[in-house]
């Protein structure tokens, strides 16, 4: 079965190549992104943009007629794992002082969570299965930003990453430090989706201090369009002890 979720990915990425901005407006989030993040636009410009293209990203989710799942059918983005993952205590990992989103790599804070898996060793590999740890979208979105590639010299701390938009939730979902990424802006992800594989990529996490993890975050979009922090601790706390949360991918 992961080999026929391989091929349908490699299916996926080749269906998705051929498109343009104008027909994927995930396409010019993408680029978008990189822009900030590596800090190349300004922060009005960069505001006006996201602004923009957000309700043409969601006019694309509804053109493809996807179904949005509701909070209570989220899943617990880490394969074969639940709660006991989620570092920090009672969610001391997430401090969102200091963070802008348009602040790219600059920016400060950790407005998110860190779910740690069992690799004594740093293989970014699963300690009792000797296999990667499958990475999971959280709830169905579009995939708005990736980062296939990480060279091991760059100094921006996210590595490999997604972002997921959610548009029922009206919000990102940002998964990162990943040993491979399995999907392409324009892509719709279902709730328990295989996205990516959890790694040590980025300027921190690659360190061999650093425990291998997967960073989540959510950024809610505002009334005004700008996307803001928002601790998800319950719901990744909910979520991670609902019955089923350690079941791996099919």
């Amino acid at each position: 079965m992961r080999a026929l979720s391989v091929a349908m990915t490699v299916w996926s990425l080749a269906a998705f190549a051929g498109q343009t901005s104008t027909s994927n407006p995930c396409l010019e989030f993408d680029r978008l992104y990189a822009q900030i993040r590596d800090q190349q636009i300004d922060h009005a410009s960069a505001r006006a943009r996201v602004r923009s293209l957000l309700p043409r990203i969601d006019a694309y989710f509804q053109d493809h007629r996807a179904t949005p799942t509701p909070p209570e059918r989220w899943r617990f983005p880490l394969e074969g794992y639940g709660a006991e993952a989620i570092g920090g205590t009672n969610g001391s990992g997430y401090v969102a002082t200091g963070y802008d989103y348009f602040d790219g790599y600059k920016s400060h804070g950790h407005p998110g969570h860190d779910l740690f898996i069992h690799d004594r060793n740093r293989d970014e590999l699963d300690d009792k299965t000797g296999k990667p740890v499958a990475v999971f979208s959280i709830s169905t979105g579009v995939v708005v930003a990736t980062a296939a590639d990480w060279p091991s010299d760059s100094l921006l701390r996210g590595g490999r990453y997604v972002y997921v938009y959610d548009p029922a939730a009206r919000g990102m979902f940002y998964y990162a430090h990943n040993r491979a990424v399995l999907v392409s802006p324009g892509e719709i992800v279902t709730a328990g989706q295989t996205i990516a594989y959890v790694g040590r990529s980025g300027h921190n996490a690659s360190a061999s201090r650093s425990p291998t993890h997967l960073h989540v975050m959510f950024l809610a979009i505002d009334e005004e369009g700008d996307p803001k922090p928002r601790d998800i601790y319950p719901d990744l706390l909910r979520l991670g002890r609902r019955p089923g949360a350690h079941q791996h991918a099919p």
